[in-house]
C-alpha cells in the first residue's frame, strides 16, 4: 500500500491517459463510418497514430532534457487534447490523420515522461512490485477504455470533448505532485541494426506483433461493424481481445522460461493463425462467439512481443539492453504504421475476413523464418527471465531492467 501511495500520481496519470487514448481509436472508426470515410481513410487514421507514436518516442527524451519532465508532459498532453477537440471542428479524413499524429505523439511523449520518472524512483527492492502495479493499471485502463465505446456517440462533439477532458485530467496528478522532478535520463541511441545483429528472429517477431496488434486495435472496429456488431458490442469485442492478452501473459512467461523461446514464439504464432481462422469462422454464430474469437486471438498474439524481446535479450550484454529495447520498439512501430492502412484496403477489396487473412499470412512468414533461424544457430545458454513488456516508450527497458 505504501508503494501504491508513493506512485499514486504517476499511476493515476497512466490510467487517465489510457482512458483517453484507448477510446479515440475505435471512436474514430465508428465516426468515420458515420461520416462516409472510405475504409482506406479509416486505416490511414490508425497508421497516423503510430507515426505520431514513433515520433514521440524519439523526441520526448530530448524535450525532457530541454524543459524538464513536468513541462514536457504538459506539452504532450496539450498536443493530445488539441487533436481530440479539433475532430469535430474540421471534419475531413486527412485533417483527422494529422490530429491522430498529435494523439500518438501525446501518448508516446507522456509515457516516456512517466517511465523516466518511475525509473528514477524505483529501487531493486521495489522494482518488481512497482512494475506489477504499473502493468495492472495500464492494462486495466486499456480494458475500461474499450468499454467506453458503448457510451460515446460517433461523430459527436461531446464524445471527443469527454476524451479530451480525460486527457487534460492526466495533467493534474503529475503536475501537482510534491515529488521532486528526477534528473533527465540519457537518451538511448536508436540503433535498429543492433536488434538485427543480436536476433533477426526477435526483429521478425516484434514486426509481426506490430502488424497483429495495430491491425486489430485500429481496424478491428471496422471488422466488427462489417460482421454486424453494434457500437457497444464493438467495445466488448475490443475488450475481449485485451483481456485475452492479459490472461495469456503468465502461461506465456512460464513456457518461455521453461522451454526454448524460439519454439514458444513459433507455437504462439501458429496459435495466432488458428485463432485468426476461428475468429472468422465464428462470425456467423452470434456476438458471444465473436467475443470468444477475439479473446482467443488476444491470448495467442498478445504475448509475442514479450517473447521475442526476451529472446533478443538472451543474446545482449547488460550495456546493450536499453538500446536494444529502443530498437525493438522501432521495428514494432514499422509494422504498426503500415498494417492499418493495408488491412483497411484489403477489407474494402475482399471483405472483413481479409483482416485476419492478412494477419495469418504475417504469422506464416514468422513461423517459416523462425524454423529457418533455428537451423542457423543454437539457443542462447544465458537465459533472462521473461518480462511482460508494454510497448510504451524507448525508455521502457530502463524500468524493467533487473540487476543480476
Amino acid at each position: 500500500m505504501r508503494l501504491l501511495v508513493s506512485f499514486a500520481a504517476l499511476f493515476l496519470s497512466v490510467l487517465l491517459l489510457q482512458l483517453s487514448s484507448g477510446g479515440v481509436g475505435p471512436l474514430d472508426v465508428l465516426s468515420g463510418t458515420v461520416l462516409g470515410f472510405s475504409n482506406a481513410q479509416i486505416g490511414l487514421l490508425g497508421s497516423a497514430h503510430f507515426l505520431g507514436f514513433f515520433i514521440g518516442c524519439w523526441w520526448a527524451p530530448r524535450l525532457m532534457g530541454s524543459v524538464g519532465h513536468s513541462r514536457a508532459f504538459a506539452a504532450f498532453t496539450a498536443a493530445g487534447a488539441i487533436g481530440l477537440l479539433a475532430h469535430m471542428m474540421v471534419v475531413d479524413a486527412y485533417a483527422w490523420a494529422l490530429m491522430r499524429v498529435a494523439s500518438g505523439l501525446c501518448i508516446a511523449g507522456c509515457y516516456t515522461v512517466i517511465e523516466a520518472w518511475l525509473q528514477a524512483k524505483v529501487t531493486n527492492a521495489t522494482r518488481g512490485r512497482a512494475m506489477g502495479t504499473y502493468r495492472m493499471v495500464d492494462t486495466g485502463g486499456s480494458l475500461v477504455a474499450q468499454l467506453l465505446i458503448g457510451f460515446l456517440a460517433p461523430a459527436d462533439y461531446v464524445s471527443y470533448n469527454l476524451l479530451a477532458i480525460l486527457c487534460c485530467a492526466a495533467l493534474l496528478p503529475l503536475t501537482l505532485t510534491t515529488m521532486p522532478q528526477p534528473d533527465t535520463p540519457s537518451t538511448p541511441r536508436l540503433r535498429p541494426q543492433l536488434a538485427w545483429k543480436l536476433s533477426p528472429l526477435a526483429v521478425a517477431g516484434v514486426i509481426v506483433s506490430g502488424v497483429s496488434g495495430a491491425s486489430f486495435r485500429m481496424v478491428g472496429p471496422l471488422y466488427g461493424a462489417e460482421v454486424g456488431l453494434a457500437a457497444d458490442q464493438i467495445g466488448l469485442f475490443l475488450a475481449a481481445y485485451v483481456l485475452g492478452g492479459a490472461v495469456a501473459q503468465w502461461p506465456a512467461g512460464w513456457m518461455a522460461d521453461r522451454w526454448d523461446r524460439r519454439w514458444v514464439l513459433i507455437w504462439f504464432s501458429v496459435f495466432s493463425m488458428m485463432a485468426s481462422g476461428v475468429t472468422v469462422g465464428l462470425a456467423g454464430f452470434g456476438t458471444a462467439a465473436v467475443f470468444s474469437g477475439a479473446f482467443l486471438f488476444g491470448a495467442a498474439s498478445f504475448p509475442i512481443y514479450s517473447i521475442a524481446a526476451a529472446h533478443a535479450h538472451d543474446w545482449a550484454e547488460d550495456s546493450q539492453r536499453v538500446e536494444l529495447s529502443a530498437a525493438l520498439m522501432f521495428f514494432y512501430a514499422l509494422g504498426a504504421i503500415v498494417s492499418p492502412l493495408v488491412t483497411s484496403g484489403l477489407i474494402t477489396a475482399y471483405g472483413p475476413s481479409a483482416l485476419f487473412a492478412f494477419i495469418a499470412a504475417a504469422h506464416v512468414g514468422l513461423v517459416v523464418f523462425g524454423v529457418w533461424r533455428m537451423r542457423r544457430r543454437a539457443a542462447s545458454e544465458d537465459r533472462r527471465p521473461y518480462v511482460w513488456i508494454p510497448r510504451t516508450s524507448f525508455l521502457v527497458g530502463r524500468i524493467f531492467r533487473r540487476n543480476r
